[in-house]
């Protein structure tokens, strides 16, 4: 792999670059600031986008971001949305009646907003359905309990900052490296020159797509399989390690 001329670099940002207590420590921060003078960089994650907003900023990014697991691209300086896949307008309102009730916290996104009830959600057009909070065994039976709906894709998402799982849902076909292959298009790079690193079920995808793989050392044992490189976890400042260690000596 020495040698390939990378030059987009993908970040999850729960379990990755964020901390448990969603935080960047300084070494992860300085690292990114150092890598990402050599490379595009961009978050990519399922939050919404003021969080990467947030995070891009704080940073200093200029690259297209990704947000809603795959559903969005954004511009980091005016938060303008460059590119989304809406989910199907009748499968959405179906869902948002299966979430909407006591005791189920969900959100929805838009090209522009972030909704939490149906009634918000009505007459959107929306990007992204999340339910949150789950125990890990209620998100497991709503991923199977939608698997056979052919326009919907679910995937689980461990939320590290209380220890609940998501499901994520958007349209079929719809993840983070196919954003990654459109926003690899906007800036002008080859899919074969992406370096990702991620943590989750919902970075398998993202993974698979590129050239050079970080997995995180609490990740699962799909995305591990995965990886060129292990890095210790996001608690042990483990993408400053894969940054310095790994990427850095191959761009």
């Amino acid at each position: 792999m020495i040698g390939r001329e990378y030059r987009l670099l993908l970040l999850d940002l729960d379990g990755t670059l964020l901390t448990k207590d969603e935080r960047i420590t300084p070494r992860v921060a300085d690292a990114v600031r150092s890598v990402s003078a050599l490379v595009h960089t961009s978050i990519a994650t399922g939050r919404e986008r003021h969080d990467v907003l947030r995070f891009a900023g704080e940073l200093g990014l200029s690259a297209p971001q990704i947000s809603d697991n795959g559903a969005m691209i954004i511009e980091p300086s005016d938060g303008r949305c460059l590119w989304s896949a809406p989910l199907p307008a009748g499968t959405t309102v179906e869902l948002l009646d299966r979430l909407d009730r006591p005791g189920m916290e969900f959100i929805a996104t838009d090209d522009a907003e972030t909704v939490t009830s149906a009634a918000e959600a009505e007459g959107r057009s929306l990007n992204r359905v999340s339910a949150l909070d789950l125990s890990e065994r209620a998100a497991d039976e709503l991923v199977v309990e939608y698997a056979a709906v052919a326009v919907l894709d679910a995937v689980k998402v461990f939320l590290p900052y209380n220890g609940r799982w998501a499901v994520d849902f958007t349209a079929v076909g719809i993840n983070k490296a196919v954003a990654a292959r459109k926003l690899a298009g906007l800036v002008g790079v080859g899919t074969d020159q992406m370096i990702a690193a991620g943590d989750g079920y919902n970075d398998v995808p993202l993974l698979s797509a590129s050239s050079l793989r970080i997995a995180m050392g609490d990740s699962p044992e799909e995305l591990k399989s995965l990886a060129d490189f292990v890095a210790p976890t996001a608690e042990e400042d483990g993408l400053a390690v894969a940054i310095e260690e790994f990427v850095l000596p191959r761009l």
